[in-house]
């Protein structure tokens, strides 16, 4: 399901990713949400939810990468 705010994103990305960070999982969920609704446009058999939340970690991972426990913003 789409969110609203990202106080409603799950605990683990409320938990680990800085606000910023937050941002661009949420909205990217959200957009693939509205992309994804038809299963025919999904790889396999994920559902609409697993896919939503691929695509958002994989917008966070072009902006930020893991060092340590941390996420750290890419030097562009």
């Amino acid at each position: 399901m789409p969110y609203k705010s990202n106080e409603e994103l799950p605990d683990n990305v409320k938990g680990n990713l800085p606000l910023h960070a937050q941002e661009i999982y949420r909205k990217a969920h959200n957009s693939a949400w509205d992309q994804y609704k038809d299963p025919e446009e999904r790889r396999g058999d994920a559902d609409r939810e697993e896919t939503s939340h691929k695509v958002a970690w994989a917008a966070v991972k072009q902006e930020y990468h893991k060092e340590g426990d941390n996420w750290v913003r890419n030097q562009h």
